[in-house]
C-alpha cells in the first residue's frame, strides 16, 4: 500500500509547507530507493503533489476515478512484476532506471488505482477540521473516517459544541 500512503503524505506535506528536506524525509519514510532530491526534483514532486490533491478531495467516485486515470496517463509506463531484493512478487509501474520523480509518480498513480479498485473508489480523504492539511487513506473498519486523527475529531467536536447555536 506504498502508493496511496506516499500520495497522502506528499499531499499533506504540500499543505503543511513544502521543502526539499521534507520531501526527502517523506521518500525515506516510504523506503523509496535512490530517493536523492535536488531542488528541481523536489519542485517537480511538489507539482505532482498538487495533482494528487484532487484525488483525496473528490467526493464522488466517478470524479475520483477520473482524476486517478489522469494520473495514470502521465505517471506510469507498462507495469511489470518483480521480486527484487528478496521481496515477494509486486508490481512496478516504472523502471528502476528512471529518476526518482518518475518512480514516485508511477508508484503513487498505480497505487492509487489499485487502492481505488479494492476500496470501490472510496476511503481516501482530507481531514475535515478547518485548517488541517492532512490527507489520509481510510483503513478504518467502517470506512467513514472524516478526520486525520482522534485529536482533530475531538477538537472539531469541542469547537462545534462551544459554537453559538446560530452557527451550528
Amino acid at each position: 500500500m506504498t502508493g496511496p500512503l506516499l500520495a497522502a503524505d506528499l499531499v499533506t506535506l504540500r499543505g503543511e509547507g513544502w521543502s526539499v528536506g521534507g520531501a526527502a524525509d517523506v521518500l525515506s519514510a516510504h523506503q523509496i530507493r535512490r530517493g536523492d532530491l535536488d531542488a528541481r526534483s523536489a519542485e517537480l514532486l511538489g507539482q505532482w503533489a498538487d495533482r494528487l490533491d484532487p484525488v483525496f478531495r473528490a467526493q464522488a467516485v466517478d470524479l475520483r476515478c477520473e482524476k486517478i486515470n489522469q494520473l495514470l496517463v502521465s505517471g506510469t509506463a507498462l507495469p511489470y512484476l518483480t521480486t527484487h531484493d528478496g521481496l515477494r512478487p509486486h508490481l512496478h509501474f516504472a523502471s528502476d532506471a528512471q529518476d526518482v520523480v518518475a518512480r514516485v509518480r508511477a508508484v503513487t498513480a498505480g497505487g492509487l488505482a489499485l487502492f481505488a479498485v479494492e476500496s470501490e473508489g472510496a476511503r481516501l480523504g482530507v481531514c475535515q477540521r478547518d485548517g488541517c492539511p492532512v490527507a489520509f487513506v481510510d483503513t478504518s473498519r467502517n470506512g467513514r473516517r472524516a478526520y486525520c486523527s482522534a485529536k482533530c475529531g475531538n477538537y472539531d467536536a469541542v469547537r462545534r459544541h462551544r459554537a453559538p447555536i446560530s452557527r451550528r
